[in-house]
């Protein structure tokens, strides 16, 4: 049985301790490095093993055994250099590539405008693993997928197991890479640098050929002229949304059922541009498109050797004109030509006279406007048919000036500032009927849409039920027609006056105070005898001057009522008819 010798304990369960007297609980190291690489460590000499002892070399033996040499039969003796440190590849290469430039040509099924394409790639070769990869720069709109072709691995070099390394590669070679074949046209100059540094000579590097497809998409450079010394930016600045207008005839006589139509020529100063624009009467029978010949630069003369055929289809580069119309070429009572079509100038408007009197004062001497014999159109009236009774003026009105009829349009703007603004006025009903003898009223004008509602507020053993009496509309006043309507305002509403809503007459006998406020803050509108009769009425003026327009309007004070809090809240004294028992 073997004894624990730290402890003087058998080895048995229960019978092993931990030694007190150790410090150090690090794990022990199990790996060494040796000549560059990790190697694990060799054992540590157990209890109870001892070591291979040798015996221990003198300094002067180990001298003798480094520099003992073999001898040789013929030649010189040569002394060795120093052995240096062993430095693994994959730390004396680490992050070091070689890059090559290349192509490869893939062939295109089925396309009738490419038989192939040539695609750019880029190799790298990776020193410390000896690995490759092969992708491809990525070219815009190009739809093709590209990118990484190949991954980062050793590529095999043939059959027999081989992979590629760097000294296989060169500039100006095949690459083969899965049976694709890959052509390197150059380097860049760290891996030039590198080749030459171990021994290597590159080729001459290989142009890139040019892909026929991408070549013939490509277009051509622009052929540039000598720029003219006229500035069109100031041209444009200066007389943009500036135009001349010419009143002319077309004579299309020549043509069967030919006549002469009436036309408009506007010539653009900001960049010399015509157009023409048809004049249509009404129920010409013609069909509804002005414009004759759209805005464009009209030739003049053209470059005898740059005549194009046919004339109607070709368009003309600014190449081919010698000169274009300009503002000189039309005169007031010439013939000119344009697109094979004569026109007859006989006027123009006040802008073109004071255009050419400014710039071309030399042009007054030619013929003046010509006056021409012209149809004058009829000028037709439109008649609006009579008033039929349903809905206000403005909504019938709006049935004879479309098919689909619109809302009337507001004054919007009146009806913001004057919103929730009313003007009350206290009324009686002027009738020979007995039975509305005392019926007193509310009549309330609002300033935003010049309407009027009359309220009759319930007065108890009146026999009639109070409530509203008219809903808000507008008031014709007497004697309006249908053609020429007149409502009331308030400038016709004098305490005294009498209203007529629809065969029935009102006698106005009190206003509020903010009457008075609102006709004083309007005082140039309202009537001084409308004003007069409110200040009275309210208190406002003196007592004599208040007596005195009572009697010029031939108020009677046992009719005028006694205020509209009298009518919102009426006594029964003041009801005519009423029971005093009740």
């Amino acid at each position: 049985m073997s004894v624990n010798t730290g402890h003087g304990l058998p080895f048995l369960p229960g019978n092993t301790f931990r030694d007190v007297t150790k410090s150090a609980f690090h794990r022990p190291q199990t790996l060494s490095y040796k000549n560059g690489y990790a190697l694990p460590c060799r054992p540590k000499v157990g209890i109870g093993q001892t070591p291979l002892l040798s015996n221990e070399l003198t300094q002067s033996e180990i001298n003798e055994l480094s520099n003992q040499v073999s001898a040789l039969t013929y030649g010189n003796t040569h002394h060795h250099s120093p052995v240096r440190d062993f430095v693994p590849a994959h730390v004396a290469y680490d992050k070091k590539v070689l890059r090559f430039y290349g192509y490869f040509q893939e062939d295109v099924q089925h396309s009738p405008q490419e038989e192939y394409r040539v695609r750019a790639v880029v190799i790298h070769y990776f020193l410390e693993d000896d690995t490759m990869s092969i992708s491809e720069p990525v070219v815009e709109n190009s739809g093709i997928p590209q990118g990484k072709l190949i991954m980062r691995q050793r590529l095999p070099k043939n059959d027999g197991g081989d992979h590629y390394h760097w000294k296989d590669l060169n500039v100006a070679m095949d690459l083969v890479a899965y049976r694709v074949i890959y052509h390197i046209t150059h380097c860049d100059s760290y891996t030039q640098e590198f080749m030459e540094s171990q021994g290597l000579i590159l080729n001459d590097p290989d142009p890139t050929p040019v892909d026929p497809y991408i070549h013939h998409r490509t277009q051509p450079e622009r052929s540039h002229i000598s720029p003219s010394e006229f500035d069109r930016l100031q041209q444009f600045l200066t007389k943009d949304r500036k135009v001349l207008r010419f009143f002319a005839l077309w004579d299309d006589s020549s043509s069967l059922y030919g006549e002469s139509r009436p036309v408009t020529i506007q010539y653009y100063l900001a960049d010399d541009s015509v157009e023409i624009r048809e004049v249509h009467e009404p129920n010409s029978g013609r069909d509804p498109f002005p414009v004759l010949l759209r805005r464009q630069k009209l030739a003049k003369t053209i470059k005898l050797d740059c005549e194009s055929f046919p004339r109607c289809v070709l368009e003309l580069s600014p190449q081919e004109v010698h000169q274009y119309y300009l503002p000189k070429d039309f005169l007031v009572g010439g013939t000119l030509e344009l697109m094979g079509r004569r026109f007859l100038l006989y006027d123009c408007d006040e802008f073109t006279k004071t255009y050419y009197q400014k710039n071309h004062p030399e042009l007054e001497l030619k013929p003046k406007p010509l006056v021409v014999k012209t149809t004058p159109l009829q000028d037709f009236q439109k008649e609006v048919p009579p008033y039929n009774g349903f809905g206000s003026l403005d909504d019938s009105l709006q049935n004879c000036l479309s098919l689909i009829p619109e809302p009337p349009k507001k004054n919007v703007l009146k009806m913001l500032e004057n919103e929730h603004k009313v003007l009350r006025y206290a009324a009686r009903m002027d009738s020979q009927n007995p039975l509305d003898e005392g019926r007193r009223f509310v009549l309330s004008y609002f300033l935003s849409n010049d309407m009027i509602s009359i309220y009759e507020p319930s007065t108890r053993n009146s026999g009639i039920i109070g409530g509203k009496f008219l809903e808000k509309t507008r008031i014709p006043k007497p004697g309006s027609t249908v053609d020429h309507p007149e409502f009331y305002g308030p400038a016709d509403f004098a305490i005294g006056a009498t209203v007529e809503v629809f065969r029935h007459r009102f006698v106005l006998t009190d206003a509020d105070h903010y009457v008075l406020k609102y006709l004083e803050s309007t005082s140039d509108q309202i009537p001084s005898h409308t004003m007069r009769s409110l200040r009275q009425r309210l208190g406002v003026a003196d007592q004599g001057e208040a007596d005195q327009g009572e009697a010029d309007q031939g108020v009677d004070h046992g009719v005028v009522d006694q205020g509209l809090e009298t009518l919102t809240n009426p006594k029964p004294d003041d009801i005519d008819g009423a029971d005093p028992s009740s």
